[in-house]
């Protein structure tokens, strides 16, 4: 079994037992076709709770409204877990309310989330092994956000094909505050037409009504699916799979990542029809709003899709938009900032687990030159932070690294603060682009 750090999941191999005639599991460890009025117990069967219970370990994150953590979650199942089973198998389990925590959003502002406990965060997780199977194969081939074998990157790439095949214009829909503005009948009754547990089908409308927790005070939750919970993903794929349905209906060519979906035609006249007809499809059929500030037909390289854009010139390629950018130059400046207090060392470590991230992303853009630039620039951050430490020593610091005299004296003396300077010839000298590179900080063009 994989050790993933936290308490061993060998604790649970007792409580989470059941036997096969329990689970529907053969003597080959494979889970025989049931009826769906067994749904539960195939969700409670042994293999899916550890697979669910290595899941939770690896995804980590902050306690819910109990303050239990990740890693004490084993232990509490160990001592807790039949009640909670039985509690499942009876109907009757009543999720506590979501924490609410407010986190920043790329784009400014912030966006609400909701941690439910860890033990939630376990169960949900092994309704969604389930259903997901059960689910995914029946949801559109343009459905890319959070769905096993599939990426942004894939979604990124369909909407390059169609730019390609000649749908140079694109109907940007926007969805206003998706998750949090879910009508609850609508979705459920969406899931009443796949799921004919009514221990499941109850379980998941609690969760969805279960509340949440705002500066310790509980309000009750009319509306929405928080982020946060392992089920809200499945459950937004599931209602817009809806919406995905309508478009091919229509033989639109689309790419959706979760609730952001792009539609693309021939001409702006087309996009305005889409638009409007979209915009009603939805808001009647699934009681969404579209934004209408934020959605438009524009031209695919004047928008941002995933974080990517596309040049004018055919055949279009990808290439970071410009927002992603500045939000690189932001962290980055965050990383740098001397009143930190870190070492270069120190500095160069946070660099390089953001970069090689941001890296793994976008490094799918096919326009290599802003990603130069900003290798430059990153060494430029570096060489202001490292002569800011330096201060008074920073003639002698110039000298030990190859720096002529007159230069290093020149360059000490100089009235010109240290990001100028950062660019200086004495500076490039005694910093290259191989010292940082020996540091180890990643170059995002290759």
């Amino acid at each position: 079994m994989t050790n993933t750090g936290h308490a061993p999941v060998r604790q649970l191999e007792l409580p989470l037992g059941l036997t096969g005639g329990e689970t529907g599991v053969g003597e080959t460890g494979q889970v025989a076709p049931v009826n769906d009025e067994g749904l539960m117990e195939r969700i409670l069967a042994r293999d899916n709770l550890r697979a669910a219970l290595r899941q939770v370990q690896r995804n980590g994150g902050s306690p819910g409204i109990d303050g239990m953590t990740v890693e004490d979650l084993p232990g509490y199942l160990k001592g807790h877990w039949l009640e909670i089973r039985e509690a499942l198998l009876a109907g009757t389990y009543r999720p506590p309310p979501v924490k609410r925590v407010l986190i920043p959003k790329p784009g400014g502002g912030e966006r609400p989330l909701g941690i439910p406990t860890v033990v939630d965060r376990f169960i949900q997780q092994a309704v969604l092994q389930v259903l997901q199977t059960d689910w995914d194969a029946t949801f559109s081939e343009h459905s890319y956000g959070f769905r096993p074998q599939r990426s942004a990157h894939q979604a990124v790439a369909c909407a390059q094909g169609y730019l390609r095949e000649g749908y140079a214009w694109v109907v940007d829909l926007d969805l206003e505050k998706f998750f949090d503005r879910v009508n609850h009948d609508v979705l459920m009754s969406r899931v009443k037409r796949r799921v004919e547990d009514q221990r499941v089908l109850r379980l998941i409308n609690r969760y969805l009504k279960a509340g949440v927790v705002i500066a310790g005070k509980r309000q009750p939750t009319v509306m929405g699916t928080p982020q946060g919970g392992p089920l809200s993903p499945l459950l937004a794929n599931l209602l817009l799979d809806e919406l995905d349905r309508e478009l091919e209906h229509r033989g639109h060519r689309f790419a959706r990542y979760a609730d952001d979906c792009n539609i693309y035609v021939r001409s702006r006249q087309a996009g305005e029809r889409v638009l409007g007809s979209v915009t009603r499809f939805l808001e009647r059929r699934l009681k969404l709003v579209v934004n209408q500030t934020k959605s438009a037909v524009d031209r695919p390289w004047k928008r941002t899709f995933l974080g990517f854009t596309f040049t004018t010139r055919r055949p279009g390629r990808r290439k970071v938009s410009n927002q992603a950018l500045r939000r690189f130059k932001d962290e980055i400046r965050r990383i740098t900032r001397r009143s930190r207090g870190h070492s270069l060392l120190r500095t160069v470590a946070d660099l390089k687990e953001y970069i090689t991230g941001w890296k793994a992303y976008f490094g799918f853009s096919e326009v290599a030159s802003p990603l130069r630039d900003l290798d430059k620039w990153v060494r430029r951050r570096l060489r202001c932070y490292q002569w800011k430490q330096w201060g008074r020593r920073g003639y002698r610091e110039l000298r030990k690294r190859g720096v002529s005299r007159d230069l290093a004296w020149n360059t000490a003396k100089s009235a010109h603060g240290p990001w100028r300077l950062s660019q200086s010839p004495a500076l490039v000298i005694a910093l290259p682009a191989g010292y940082f590179a020996a540091l180890g900080v990643p170059r995002l063009a290759d």
